[in-house]
């Protein structure tokens, strides 16, 4: 049975796509690519080391330029916060009398169980506090 240089260049495609699968390495994703790139150059008449040439320059190509980029988006911030991260560091009024066993606090329109971070400061309704951190439903304030 001959099978001709383009089919064997698809199974390696599926075989480096397989690990990318199991494993989410996208290094592998780029090699399945340059290996269809090396299938479509088999499939037009090229010859074997056209092929190679093809499968490694396009691998090389997307490592060389889909990393860098990935990783610079991976390594950033998202830009909104949300939930509980967007009420952290945000200012409420005291409601009722805030010390380390608890009291409330208005935070973002809505009434909030609170306490302080420090259990020897407690502050008075009318005051303004500093939201540190969200701990179940109740906000740590100092």
């Amino acid at each position: 049975m001959d099978i001709n240089a383009w089919v064997w260049w698809l199974v390696g495609a599926v075989g480096l796509g397989i690990p990318l699968v199991l494993t989410a390495m996208p290094e592998f994703g780029m090699f399945a690519v340059g290996a269809v790139a090396a299938s479509v150059t088999a499939a037009l008449g090229g010859g074997a080391v056209a092929q190679v040439l093809v499968f490694v320059i396009v691998s090389v190509a997307l490592i060389a330029v889909v990393r860098p980029i990935a990783n610079r988006h991976r390594n950033q911030k998202p830009q909104h916060r949300s939930g509980i991260d967007a009420l952290m560091g945000r200012s409420a009024v005291v409601l009722e009398r805030v010390d380390g066993s608890g009291g409330r606090i208005k935070l973002a329109g809505e009434v909030w169980s609170a306490r302080t971070l420090d259990a020897d400061t407690s502050f008075e309704p009318g005051q303004s506090v500093d939201v540190v951190e969200i701990d179940g439903a109740t906000a740590v304030v100092m």
